[in-house]
């Protein structure tokens, strides 16, 4: 199966190298489980080229063959698992951190309610770590702010988020009379999380183009809060982040030309959905919880 997870890598990342490190595989290794499949099947798999390598049609089509393979497998492996675990079970989930701070309490919460016997663990990462997580199996769901999730993962909105500008009481945009466009602010240095931060990716693809480099980074929204409230300077984050302060006047509001951007905050997992066990029941409190939003 390990020679249909790397079909399905070169397929998704667009040669052979890239697929073979999307599955932890040497190249060595993988050209020989290409060329091995090659030889059972009885046809070229790969079309091999000095510019690289490209999937022929009968690879192509095996590649869709071979997705539902492996998601068959891994509900195969997730049941068995389930079936193997004992009553009193240690359930692990990564979330990115705007919703590990403000969103997964309540839902652990409402988890353990329903089912007393489960013992979850909360792995706070950043989106692009999330998303790693999921891919090489050391979770089974996570929660994620950034719009770039990897095709072959599955997913489903759980949140819908809105994102504010905030700037320290002296800044000149605090007592500005008109909207900040996204053109001031591509071009304004930022105090913004670190690469690979959902709330970064979003922005990045919301403003478009090539955006100043920031003031600087940090890795949690209370930092960035506090730099604010201290003068370094404007940020965006999510509204979810930034109410209690600025409920106590930590910091100022400034509106945005069109108005605040919205994302989706999304839950993501490999193969079917979860059906059984308490990712089937945490996404079940999530889905509730969006209803209600």
């Amino acid at each position: 199966m390990s020679s249909l997870a790397l079909l399905v890598g070169i397929a998704d990342h667009g040669s052979l190298s890239a697929g073979a490190r999307s599955v932890g595989m040497a190249q060595s290794n993988a050209t020989r489980a290409v060329k091995t499949l090659e030889r059972r099947l009885g046809f070229d798999l790969l079309s091999r080229a000095t510019t690289g390598s490209k999937l022929t049609p009968e690879g192509v089509l095996v590649v869709e063959w071979a997705r539902d393979s492996l998601q068959s497998l891994n509900a195969l492996w997730t049941g068995a698992q389930a079936l193997a675990a004992p009553v009193d079970r240690e359930f692990s989930f990564a979330a990115s951190m705007t919703v590990a701070e403000h969103l997964a309490p309540t839902w652990i919460g409402r988890l353990q309610e329903t089912d007393s016997h489960i013992k979850t663990r909360l792995r706070v990462m950043n989106s692009r770590e999330v998303i790693a997580a999921v891919q090489n199996h050391d979770v089974v769901l996570g929660f994620v702010e950034t719009p770039d999730v990897p095709p072959q993962l599955s997913s489903v909105t759980v949140w819908t988020d809105e994102l504010v500008l905030i700037v320290p009481p002296g800044h000149p945009w605090a007592t500005r009379g008109k909207p900040v466009t996204m053109n001031e602010l591509a071009t304004t240095p930022l105090v913004e999380r670190e690469a690979g931060s959902g709330t970064r990716a979003f922005l990045d693809e919301h403003v478009g183009g090539t955006r100043t480099a920031p003031i600087v980074e940090f890795n949690s929204n209370s930092a960035i809060c506090q730099a604010v409230s201290a003068g370094m300077g404007p940020a965006i984050l999510s509204r979810l982040a930034v109410e209690g302060s600025l409920r106590m006047g930590s910091f100022i509001q400034v509106p945005l030309q069109g108005g605040n951007p919205v994302r989706n905050l999304q839950a993501i997992w490999r193969g079917a959905a979860p059906t059984k066990g308490p990712a089937a029941l945490l996404l079940g409190i999530c889905a509730k919880a969006q209803s209600g939003h």
